[in-house]
C-alpha cells in the first residue's frame, strides 16, 4: 500500500491540537459559545493579539463577522480588546472570510473572521489574517497564546486605539471578484445558490447577478439562528432537491463563512472538492502542479500521474494547502470538503473565486459539469466522524493500531487507510478507501466500533 497519507500513532499524538495548552486548531480558535467561547476569553484574545501585533510594528485590524448571533457579542468584545491594546479597529460587518483576506490584503492590515465556519450557530470562532490575506504563522500563533498566559493591561488613555466602520467592505469584495474575471459572460445561465444562511447571502447573489447570470437562492435569508442548518455545503442534498424541482443550469453551495464551496449539476450530480480540482487542472500551465491533501482521493492523483501533472499532498486543513503552494510556487490546491485555494486570483480559499473559476472553466463544454467530469472515476471512500470525550486515548492505543496495519495489510496497493483528529472539535475522522465500497465500508465501520470501545 502506498504510504502516502498513512499517519502513525507517534505522528498522530503530536499533531492533536485538542491539548489543553493550545487555544488555535487547524483554523483559528474555535468552540462553543458561552463556555470556550465566551466574551471575557475574546476580549483577553483581542489585547492578545493586539499586544502582539503592535511589536511587529501593526496599528490597525479589521473584524468581519458571519451571520450566526454571537456575532454581535463577540465583535464588541475584541474590539474593546484590541483597543485596550493601542490598536485601531475597522469593522467590516458581515462579510465571506476570503472578503476579509482580500480587504487585508489590499489594505495591507491584518484582519479577523468572527466565525465558526461550517459549524452551527451554537459554536463561534476567530479566524487570522497577516497583511498578505493568508493564515497567521505557528509561531504568531504560539506567540498569542503565550500572551494569553499574562494578567490582561490596557495601555494609557491616550495611547487607547479607536474604532470605525467600513461602509462599502460588501461591495469592494463584490467588485474584487468580478474584476478577476472581466473576460466570464454569465448570460443565459441559469444558477441556484444555496448561501447556507450564511456569510455570502447578500455578496453571492450580486455577484453571480451582475455577471449576466439569472440567479435564484435558497440559504439567504439568515436569522442568527439558521447558519449552516440543513443548508450550504455540509447539506447537499437540500441544493440537490432544490435543483431536481427547479430549470437550473448549475447549482452552488457555500458554507457559512463562503470559503467552501459543493457544486450541484442539472442531472442532480454532486461535485466535492477533488472533482473541482480535476477540472480546474485542465487548465494549469505545465510547470505547475496541484496540492491535495491527506483526505484526496487516490483516483485523482494517479489521474494527474497518468497526465504528467505535478501533484503532492499536505496535511488536512486549508492553511497547510496555502503554505505547500507557496513552497512549491503553485497555483491551485483544494481538499475534498470544499475549500478551493486559486492563488493566481485570490490569497486564500474563496468560494466564490473558485465558482467563477469552474465556471470559466466548463464554458466550453456548454457549461455541462458532466462532460467536463468525462474521464474521472474515484475510489470509494468511506469516512465516519466519530465523536468521542478523548481522541488523544484512541491515537495512542496499541489495540486501535494493530486494527487499522491488519486492515492496511488486507488491502494491499488498492486502497488507504487515513485516522486523523479533528482540529477543532472532540473528533476522531476515520477513512477507508478500496475499489469497492462495501469492502471501504465494512473496514471504517470495524475501525469506528473498534474506537467506541477503547
Amino acid at each position: 500500500m502506498s504510504k502516502i497519507g498513512s499517519i502513525r500513532k507517534n505522528e498522530l499524538s503530536s499533531l492533536s491540537t485538542l491539548s489543553n495548552d493550545r487555544k488555535f486548531g487547524t483554523d483559528g480558535i474555535r468552540g462553543p459559545v458561552t463556555s470556550t467561547m465566551n466574551p471575557l476569553f475574546v476580549t483577553k484574545l483581542g489585547w492578545a493579539a493586539g499586544s502582539v501585533l503592535k511589536e511587529e510594528g501593526i496599528s490597525k485590524v479589521l473584524i468581519g463577522k458571519d451571520t450566526r448571533i454571537s456575532g454581535y457579542m463577540f465583535e464588541s468584545a475584541l474590539q474593546a480588546g484590541f483597543i485596550s491594546s493601542g490598536m485601531d479597529v475597522t469593522l467590516l460587518g458581515p462579510l465571506p472570510t476570503p472578503g476579509v483576506s482580500f480587504l487585508a490584503n489590499s489594505n495591507n492590515q491584518v484582519g479577523l473572521v468572527i466565525s465558526a465556519s461550517h459549524n452551527l450557530f451554537e459554536d463561534n470562532g476567530i479566524k487570522f489574517f497577516n497583511k498578505d490575506g493568508q493564515k497567521f504563522s505557528l509561531e504568531l500563533e504560539r506567540r498569542i497564546e503565550a500572551k494569553l498566559t499574562q494578567e490582561m493591561t490596557a495601555v494609557e488613555s491616550i495611547n487607547l486605539g479607536k474604532a470605525s466602520r467600513m461602509n462599502d467592505a460588501q461591495g469592494r469584495y463584490i467588485e474584487f471578484c468580478k474584476s478577476s474575471f472581466t473576460n466570464l459572460d454569465l448570460s443565459g445561465l441559469s444558477i441556484l445558490l444555496d448561501c447556507a444562511n450564511g456569510a455570502t447571502y447578500s455578496v453571492a447573489p450580486s455577484v453571480f447577478s451582475e455577471l449576466g447570470a439569472t440567479v435564484d437562492t435558497i440559504g439567504a435569508s439568515p436569522d442568527g439562528i439558521n447558519i449552516n442548518q440543513n443548508c450550504g455545503s455540509t447539506s447537499p442534498d437540500f441544493l440537490k432537491e432544490e435543483i431536481a424541482e427547479g430549470d437550473y443550469d448549475i447549482g452552488i453551495a457555500f458554507d457559512g463563512d463562503g470559503d467552501r464551496i459543493l457544486v450541484v449539476s442539472s442531472e442532480g450530480t454532486v461535485l466535492d472538492g477533488d472533482d473541482i480540482l480535476y477540472i480546474l487542472s485542465k487548465d494549469l500551465s505545465n510547470e505547475s502542479g496541484v496540492i491535495g491533501t491527506l483526505m484526496t482521493n487516490k483516483a485523482l492523483e494517479l489521474y494527474f500521474e497518468e497526465q504528467g501533472i505535478n501533484f503532492s499532498r499536505a496535511d488536512v486543513g486549508d492553511k497547510y494547502v496555502l503554505n505547500a503552494l507557496v513552497s512549491n510556487k503553485w497555483e491551485l490546491g483544494g481538499e475534498p470538503s470544499g475549500h478551493i485555494i486559486c492563488l493566481d486570483a485570490a490569497p486564500t480559499g474563496d468560494a466564490i473565486i473558485a465558482a467563477l473559476k469552474l465556471l470559466n472553466a466548463i464554458k466550453i463544454n456548454d457549461f455541462s459539469l458532466e462532460k467536463s467530469l468525462e474521464g474521472f472515476t474515484r475510489f470509494p471512500q468511506t469516512l465516519i466522524n466519530l465523536k468521542v470525550d478523548d481522541p488523544n486515548k484512541i491515537i495512542l492505543s496499541d489495540q486501535f493500531w494493530s486494527k487499522v496495519t491488519q486492515i492496511e495489510k488486507t488491502l494491499g496497493d488498492q486502497g488507504r487507510v487515513l485516522i486523523r483528529p479533528s482540529g477543532t472539535e472532540p473528533l476522531i475522522r476515520l477513512m477507508v478507501e478500496s475499489t469497492d465500497t462495501s469492502i471501504s465500508e465494512n473496514f471504517c465501520n470495524s475501525l469506528a466500533e473498534l474506537a467506541l470501545e477503547i
